[in-house]
């Protein structure tokens, strides 16, 4: 793996203000239901706002599913062979799967930087940075929100988009968050248009696609790791029943 020099942090970092709780940090195994991580983000962000219960980063896996942002439209669904689930998220079509890690992030921007458009870098670096350490370079792209890699080997000016990025903030705590192929059903994005991207020279890869075969658990750690130099620092929570998820691994 590769180290990374920590000086990005600086210019895209949002740590919390002195003082206080570190975010807390769940790794749920299995597959979690979306209606049930909806429900259970949408209860903890009104348990943040309130001041009853820390930040929140919570790493699962779904079943194949397409999810739809405010931003979708009809036509980019071309075929609707898995469940389609309409969400408060910006964006438009995506696809969501195992071997596709997907971190909600409930983190309270007022507390941080009430700045949008900070967030978004910051997430995006931290995607950036998760990549490097498996010697995968990946970009940002202006017009195209999420985190690129060049595919020289697919012709010139090829790009294949590795992660999704789609959040919603409420009273200026945030939901949802990113979605980075490891190594998911890649045939399953044939069946939207992913994120409005409809030209051919930009597809969608993963890890496993790209030669880096990694396990989930490998992605995690360099995950945290990069997440706490950009946030903050987090603790290991289990899982409480009928909060966030179902079955916990609570990494160290």
């Amino acid at each position: 793996m590769v180290n990374i020099d920590s000086a990005a942090a600086t210019e895209f970092g949002l740590h919390s203000a002195a003082g206080t709780r570190p975010v807390e940090w769940r790794v749920s195994e299995g597959l979690v239901p979306y209606a049930e991580a909806i429900a259970a983000m949408d209860a903890r962000v009104n348990a943040i706002a309130s001041g009853e219960a820390a930040e929140l980063v919570w790493l699962l896996q779904h079943p194949p599913l397409y999810t739809a942002g405010t931003s979708a439209r009809p036509e980019q669904l071309i075929e609707a062979r898995l469940p389609v689930h309409r969400t408060g998220r910006g964006g438009q079509f995506t696809y969501h799967g195992p071997g596709q890690r997907v971190a909600y992030l409930m983190l309270d921007l007022g507390r941080r930087r009430p700045d949008i458009r900070a967030y978004v870098g910051a997430l995006q670096e931290w995607i950036i940075r998760t990549l490097a350490a498996f010697n995968v370079r990946g970009e940002r792209r202006c017009e195209r929100i999420g985190v690129w890699v060049k595919r020289p080997d697919k012709g010139a000016g090829f790009e294949d988009k590795i992660a999704a990025i789609g959040i919603r903030v409420r009273r200026w705590i945030t939901l949802h968050g990113i979605a980075l192929n490891v190594d998911p059903d890649l045939s399953h994005f044939s069946g939207i248009v992913p994120c409005g991207i409809s030209e051919p020279r930009y597809g969608v890869t993963s890890l496993a696609d790209l030669g880096t075969p990694v396990s989930m658990p490998e992605v995690d750690r360099v995950l945290r790791r990069e997440f706490e130099a950009l946030f903050g620092p987090t603790r290991s929570v289990p899982e409480r029943p009928h909060s966030v998820g179902r079955t916990v691994n609570a990494a160290p």
